[in-house]
């Protein structure tokens, strides 16, 4: 049995009356992945954007595994102190990562968010040795599209994201760096410049699909969906 853990922010978690690129994932992997999997993490809901809590359940198709760990509005500064636990607890064993926007736009600069990356790393690891995890960069947003300044930092994290892992892998607790959404455009794979809609989540769902596919052979290249 293969335990998958998406943690991530908004991004992730989604907002109600979305699919998220959870769920499509969880359908690739139904559909590709020859052997059992779940998966797993301490949370289920959405955020609600009319509230402004991350209590809603209203998935667009409700009906898959909804586990994860992901917030709205948190970051690697705030996974960092709940993965040990949460690996512990549902015996993880693939980490699918989307963290650091958050993080550069509110909270930390491009080195400390690498600092908290090595942290969450570390973290992850004591509490299952043999722990794999996927990291997917910042991908590109409204707001590094319109802040020059903002937009060095997304750059120089993602250039720091990828020494970290290319320091931190190691065979016992591989770590691989996705490649960015293939194709991804802010003006039609997100609703407001950030956020995915349906071709995003299946763009970012095919990104960690085809980064496990190419370097582990888990499941197949990523076949997207229309909806």
């Amino acid at each position: 049995m293969l335990r998958f853990m998406p943690v991530g922010d908004s991004m992730t978690i989604g907002s109600a009356g979305e699919h998220t690129w959870r769920y499509r994932m969880w359908q690739h992997l139904r559909t590709s992945y020859d052997g059992p999997f779940q998966i797993v993490g301490p949370r289920e809901s959405l955020y609600d954007q009319a509230t402004g809590a991350a209590d809603s359940y209203e998935y667009a198709d409700p009906d898959f595994p909804r586990a994860h760990l992901a917030g709205w509005g948190e970051g690697w500064l705030h996974m960092a102190p709940l993965i040990g636990d949460a690996v512990r607890a549902h015996r993880a064993d693939v980490l699918l990562v989307s963290l650091g926007l958050i993080d550069l736009g509110f909270y930390t600069n491009a080195e400390q968010t690498a600092d908290n990356v090595r942290a969450f790393i570390e973290a992850a690891r004591a509490a299952r040795p043999r722990i794999r995890m996927v990291l997917l960069p910042v991908i590109p947003n409204v707001r590094a599209a319109e802040d020059a300044p903002f937009a060095d930092q997304v750059a120089l994290f993602n250039t720091l994201l990828a020494k970290t892992v290319a320091d931190l892998d190691e065979p016992r607790s591989p770590l691989l760096l996705a490649s960015a959404p293939r194709g991804w455009d802010i003006h039609t794979d997100t609703y407001d410049g950030t956020h995915p809609n349906a071709s995003g989540e299946h763009r970012v769902a095919g990104a960690f699909a085809g980064a496990m596919y190419e370097a582990w052979g888990i499941g197949l290249p990523y076949a997207a969906g229309t909806d």
